[in-house]
């Protein structure tokens, strides 16, 4: 089974593409060090305040997969300079 997220977010005081790099780059590793998960930014690559992170797991058991894609957005929005607007989970 295969679970995807689609994570819009907000990234607080970004000045530039820069400084989103700099944050995206530090959620995104900590995010596949810490739950094996694949991820990768998917839209507003010229938005210096707005970003689409995608998040995919794969796992053989549907109860674990949630808890684990659950895991990772709470992760998210443990980081203080970066906010969980919108967010879509989907069964592929």
């Amino acid at each position: 089974m295969i679970l995807s997220a689609e994570v819009e977010c907000f990234i607080y005081n970004a000045q530039s593409l820069k400084e989103k790099r700099s944050v995206l780059k530090r959620v995104i590793t900590r995010l596949q060090n810490e739950y094996n998960i694949s991820v990768s930014e998917m839209d507003h690559h010229d938005l210096w305040q707005r970003t689409v992170i995608g998040i995919v797991t794969i796992s053989n058991d549907r109860v674990q997969a949630e808890r684990l894609i659950q895991q990772t957005l709470a992760f998210i929005d443990s980081f203080p300079e970066i906010e969980r607007t919108d967010t879509s989970v989907e069964w592929c």
